[in-house]
């Protein structure tokens, strides 16, 4: 019997699901492992030791990165790194 109530799709309680399994933390809508990466990175630290201290392959932080650069619109990790100055991600 119908009350009224709504019935997503498969498909799309599936990506709600996801959502509310992974939210933004607040910056920009990233991820809490992005902005794990966008500080280390901010804090000059290798894209190897980034993998190394998060338990991720070098590929995988790299893969990160090019989701940060896409997500904020920056082109370059100089300006990844003036990003995160500016939103306290990290200190100067």
């Amino acid at each position: 019997m119908n009350r009224g109530e709504v019935y997503p799709s498969p498909g799309v309680a599936s990506a709600v699901a996801e959502a509310c399994a992974s939210p933004g933390d607040g910056v920009d809508g990233l991820s809490v492992r992005e902005r794990q990466v966008l500080q280390l990175i901010a804090e000059g630290t290798s894209t190897k030791d980034i993998g190394v201290q998060l338990g991720i392959s070098a590929k995988t932080v790299e893969s990160h990165r090019s989701k940060l650069m896409r997500k904020l619109d920056i082109h370059d990790t100089a300006g990844l790194v003036r990003y995160a100055i500016r939103r306290g991600v990290t200190q100067p």
